[in-house]
């Protein structure tokens, strides 16, 4: 039986400064787990708004780009405000709401009144 679908996130060595960054923006969000091997962080796993996320550290191969982003639905425009000014720090912000955060991650920040 599947248990479910996480999102795996490759990082270049920040996958732990990635995850407390995302985790202090969304309010509904925890660690989960941070596995370490040969004293250092591996991997970790943590929640945002109920939906689990995995991240690996690993060598500076792979890179994200705008073909896969996280849609966000906000009720508010204060609540998009507020995600677009977090997420965007140190990253680029652009158009139609969408943004790169400062690791490379893209997000789309959407007010449910504009349709999802």
């Amino acid at each position: 039986m599947i248990k479910g679908i996480t999102p795996f996130l490759w990082f270049d060595g920040k996958a732990e400064e990635a995850m407390n960054f995302y985790v202090s923006i969304f309010e509904n969000s925890r660690v989960l787990n941070v596995n370490h091997f040969n004293g250092k962080v591996l991997t970790v796993t943590f929640e945002l708004e109920g939906q689990e996320f995995m991240a690996l550290n690993a060598e500076p191969i792979f890179k994200f780009n705008e073909a896969i982003s996280f849609f966000v639905s906000c009720e508010t425009q204060d609540e998009v405000d507020q995600l677009w000014d977090k997420l965007s720090a140190g990253g680029e912000q652009g158009r139609c709401g969408w943004l790169k955060d400062k690791f490379g991650l893209w997000w789309q920040i959407i007010p449910t009144a504009l349709g999802n």
